[in-house]
This record gives structure tokens, sequence and C-alpha cells, in this order.
């Protein structure tokens, strides 16, 4: 994937610009069908859900059936881990759910790969690629496809709150001090942590104590998506 495709996500200002890139990062990597999920948890009982996807017609009535939300094991998968799963018909045999499996392949949803990125303040990100072909043989290419992925999510969750969440629910720019914004700015150039206190004569504890800092301001799970959000923002150049 060109580091172009990455940032032309980071610049979609609307909804239908992030659904064409997001669609057109999948098809790159040949596959057919993708899925970009946001979740609100408001409350414990009270969960909103954004979807942007490009399923094919009749997908969405035979699969939002709650009984199988609840056994789909790629979904249980993300729903308490952020590691990819790389999932095909033995996935789902082997959790019992192969009539799952069975409906979705139908519509061409015969093997992928999904993850999501679980965020602070209740917020999820879910992106899943499928297609009705096996996955590359070779472990190599499968690992590519698997980085490219994670990869394309982190510049992509930050688009998606930004773009489909109303504006009342969008966190207003953070305030970060000077010394948490230079250990992103060190951080961005590709430095870690014990390079960052090198630089700035401090401790690699204490360069991992700011970075943790702007993290939590910004909201965000990793220091990479914090290297994002604060470039988005003008926080750092």
């Amino acid at each position: 994937m060109l580091q172009g495709g990455y940032q032309s996500v980071l610049e979609a200002r609307s909804r239908e610009e992030f659904r064409s890139e997001v669609i057109r990062f999948a098809q790159k990597l040949d596959f057919q069908t993708v899925s970009a999920i946001t979740v609100v948890d408001h409350t414990l009982a009270e969960t909103e859900f954004i979807t942007i996807d490009n399923c094919p017609d009749g997908y969405a009535e035979v699969m939002h059936a709650p009984e199988f939300g609840r056994r789909d094991p790629v979904m249980q998968h993300c729903k308490r881990n952020s590691m990819p799963i790389v999932w095909d018909r033995q996935t789902y045999a082997r959790h019992g759910a192969s009539d799952i499996w069975e409906s979705q392949a139908q519509f061409g949803y015969s093997t992928g790969i999904c993850l999501a990125l679980h965020l602070p303040e209740g917020r999820h990100f879910v992106l899943g690629v499928d297609r009705d072909q096996p996955l590359p043989s070779d472990s190599g290419q499968l690992t590519r496809m698997v980085a490219d992925l994670q990869l394309f999510a982190v510049h992509a969750v930050d688009t998606a709150l930004r773009v489909l969440l109303p504006e009342e629910k969008v966190t207003e720019s953070p305030r970060l001090t000077p010394r948490e914004l230079e250990c992103l700015h060190w951080t961005m150039e590709g430095k870690t942590a014990w390079e960052v206190g090198a630089i700035l004569s401090i401790t690699e504890r204490t360069a991992v104590l700011h970075i943790n800092n702007a993290m939590h301001k910004l909201a965000c799970s990793n220091k990479h998506q914090a290297v994002l959000k604060a470039l988005r923002l003008g926080l750092i150049r």
C-alpha cells in the first residue's frame, strides 16, 4: 500500500469520501467487500453502531439478526481483542457456527481479516475485509496483508470519529504541555522512547510518561494514533 493511500483517508472530509477511501483500500488488497464500524458505548445498555461498507444487496437483512451477532466468532473475537483475526470456514466450524458461515458465503463472504481498535471513552473501531477466494498460502504475503490492514486502521479511525460522529460528541482540541509535544514530535520522526529521552536529556521512563499523558489527553490507545491526531489538530508539524 502506498503511503499516499494512508494520507488520503486522513484527508477525507465527508462520510462519502471516507467510504470511497475505505473501499479503495480493500480493493487494492484484492478484497471485494469491506466494513468499517464505529462503535460508541453510551451506557452499559446503549451502544451506537455507525457502519460504512459496500455489502451486496440482501446481505444486511440476512446477517444482522441478533442471534448471528452473538454467535459470530469473528465479532466475538473483536469485542475482546485488538489482535487481528484471519478467518475462514474452519473458524466458524470450530465454534459451532457453520450455519453463519454458510449464510454469509452465499454473498461472497468466505474468508477475510478483521481487527478492532479499542479506544478510551467507550469508543471502538472495527475494520474487516472479505472475499470469496482463499487467502494467500504464502505466510509472508498474508503477514503483509494483515500489517497493511492494521496500519490503515490506525489512519482511518481518526477520520471515522471526525466525519461520522455528531459534532457535539467530538472532544475539543486538548492542551498538551511543551514537553509532551516534543515527545510526540520525535516519536513522529521514528524515535524510540529511549532515543527521545536521549535527545531531550530526560530518562526513558520520563519520555514514556509524557507520551502516555499525550495519548490520554488525545483519547488515543497507542502512540501512533496520538501522533496522527496531533498532526491533524495542528499540534505538531
